[in-house]
Formats: C-alpha cells, structure tokens, sequence
C-alpha cells in the first residue's frame, strides 16, 4: 500500500492539544499539538533536551501535563494514572532500556502484560520469540545479564506482551551496533505492518525517517517543522541540523 493511501483513509488514534508539560516550574514542552493516524509510523526528532522522551512520557501517563489535552481513540488520557493508559493500548519501550536485571528474560516479559492477569499468555510469548529468537535461546538467564542489544529486544518485546495498538519507542537504537541497529528497525517495520501504530524517538535521524511516513521535529520543546518523511530527508534545515554528511 502506498504511503499516501495508508494515512489517507485512516482516523487519528493519537492527538495531542497544546500540549504543555513542566518540570519544577521550566517548561520543557511548550505547547505541543500534533497528530497520529492509525497504523502510523511516525517519528519525533529533536536534539537533546528538545522534549522527545518528555512527550512519550506524557502520553503515557508517566509525567503529567501542566497544560493541554492528550486524546487516544477519542477519550482524554491526559487524566488518567499509567497503568490505565497501558490497560487502552498504549505502551513504551523507556530510553536506556530499564530492564529489570535480578529477573529472567521470560519474566521481564510477562511483567509487560501485568494488565492481562489471568490470560494465557503464550500465543504472545510466541509472539515476541518470534520478532526476537534470541531472546527465546535465553528465556531463562537473567535480563542483566544480556548484552546492550538483547536488552533493547528485551523492552520492546515486554511492551509488545500488552498487545498495545500503539507503541511508544524512545531511542531503540542507541549504543548499539550498526548491524544491531538495522536488525532493529527491520523488526520495529515489521511490528508497525502488522497493524500496529507506532511513535518513534530516535537518534538516527535519517534511518528513522526513512522507516517512518511522517516526521515531527522539536525544538527546545517548540514544535518547528512537521512533514512527510521523504519530505523531511530532503529538507535543508533538517538536513544540515540532523542528518550531516549523505
């Protein structure tokens, strides 16, 4: 399907409405509104400290708003505590990964299907073993035992375990290796075709924008640019702030 096509005839599932979020008074999200259609991929780019993981977490109930409305399949979520929003089909893999080391690999995994208590879980524990053999090879070794990018498959395939509509991913790439890198972003592709929505922070801008329709670009937590990702790629500004040498 065409990208065009894709976004044409979808409904937004996210929104956010003059989003404002503080921390101790500073402002580090001034007035943020932007869009995500279903089955989106879509990618917030930024400098450090431009507010990209501030958003995520704010989306998904970890910081809460000083302004604004955040909006999912039209209810407001902005008012509700965390595990409510997961409970609705949104989840994060957090920056730096936050496994939880003294644990199993399968039970980092169940813990991310908290809100599914009492289900069976392992057509999804297939599921994940599936987008990550290796994890499944270590299924009983302790998570902080993993390498940096088992660990990174580790968090997303615990947020995936909730069978979110929209997944929230904050820097998977980072500290990997670039052979890592592009066995992650596959998979990340792979995960948003089968039909879930997907909400990319990510150093690597020109990879991100390559895998994603639309882009989003902050700015000390201003909102400056939004466009289709191609259009992005080829976008002076962007170019010579994000993307460096071709």
């Amino acid at each position: 399907m065409a990208i065009e096509e894709k976004t044409a005839v979808a409904q937004p599932i996210l929104e956010l409405k003059n989003l404002v979020v503080s921390y101790g008074g500073v402002e580090a999200v001034h007035g943020l509104s932007l869009s995500v259609a279903e089955g989106e991929l879509v990618t917030i780019l930024g400098a450090n400290g431009a507010g990209k993981s501030t958003t995520l977490m704010a989306i998904s109930g970890l910081v809460p708003p000083s302004g604004g409305e955040i909006y999912f399949k039209g209810q407001r979520i902005d008012v509700l505590r965390s595990h409510e929003v997961v409970k609705l089909g949104v989840t994060q893999a957090p920056e730096g990964r936050r496994v939880f080391g003294p644990m199993t690999v399968e039970e980092n995994l169940k813990l991310g299907a908290f809100t599914r208590a009492g289900q069976n879980l392992e057509p999804d524990l297939a599921r994940v073993y599936g987008l990550f053999p290796r994890l499944e090879e270590r299924a009983k070794q302790m998570a902080g035992t993993l390498s940096g990018g088992e660990q990174q498959m580790l968090a997303i395939g615990r947020a995936l375990m909730a069978r979110p509509t929209l997944l929230l991913l904050d820097e998977p790439s980072l500290g990997l290796a670039p052979l890592l890198v592009k066995s992650i972003f596959q998979t990340i592709k792979d995960i948003n075709q089968s039909g879930v929505t997907i909400i990319l922070v990510e150093q690597n801008a020109r990879a991100a924008l390559k895998l994603a329709d639309r882009g989003y670009v902050l700015d000390v937590g201003y909102l400056v640019l939004e466009d289709r990702a191609e259009r992005l790629l080829d976008n002076p500004q962007v170019r010579d702030a994000y993307l460096g040498a071709r």
